[in-house]
């Protein structure tokens, strides 16, 4: 690729790379567990829904928008558990929070799928799906839930494929580092886990 041509991609793609940017320091930040994560990953939400709107993937749009939610109350939440304990601890989930997370999942993902079908958006079903199980690992991350990791490598993995089909290619490169960093902050947070088992 010749310099002109390297240097017109950044220009028409700049909002893009600058999501995928704040989306790889903030998940980076998270698997560290260090509180900066969440205004980090707040500005990631915010440039999403906008290049997601203008791709027509509405799922993924209208997610951007639940992620700002999350991403405030995570912020909330996680800022509560270092005021209090001094550090940021990992919780573990019940059986029943599973059942309960995917049960959510699959609701939504037919929901918001038959809704994504009326208002024409691209690939409603798959990316109403990969949405709605996204919302579930947001909800899970916020709660400081290791189960996160788990369902965000699966959920990383079908969205490089779609990102892939709309030619979206620096967000599919986004994801694919997604899955690593999830692998490394399922490692981190096991460690952390384990922890306290270990001194005691």
């Amino acid at each position: 690729m010749s310099w002109t041509a390297t240097t017109g991609y950044f220009a028409e793609h700049w909002l893009e790379i600058g999501g995928l940017a704040a989306t790889l320091m903030g998940i980076w930040l998270t698997t560290k567990r260090l509180l900066i994560c969440w205004p980090v990953t707040l500005l990631a939400d915010f440039i999403y829904l906008v290049v997601f709107y203008q791709a027509r993937l509405l799922s993924d749009a209208l997610l951007q928008v639940f992620f700002i939610v999350f991403t405030l109350y995570g912020w909330w939440h996680w800022w509560r558990g270092v005021r209090e304990e001094g550090e940021v601890r990992v919780e573990p989930l019940p059986l029943r929070g599973w059942i309960a997370g995917l049960t959510a999942g699959a609701v939504g993902s037919v929901l918001l799928g038959w809704l994504m079908v009326h208002a024409g958006a691209a690939l409603p079903r798959l990316d109403a799906t990969l949405a709605s199980y996204s919302l579930v690992a947001s909800w899970w991350q916020a709660r400081k839930h290791i189960a996160n990791w788990w369902l965000w490598i699966v959920v990383d993995l079908a969205y490089i494929g779609e990102y892939l089909y709309k030619n979206l290619l620096p967000t599919a490169l986004l994801y694919a580092v997604l899955v690593l960093l999830a692998v490394l902050g399922l490692l981190d947070w096991r460690r952390a886990s384990a922890a306290p088992q270990i001194a005691a």
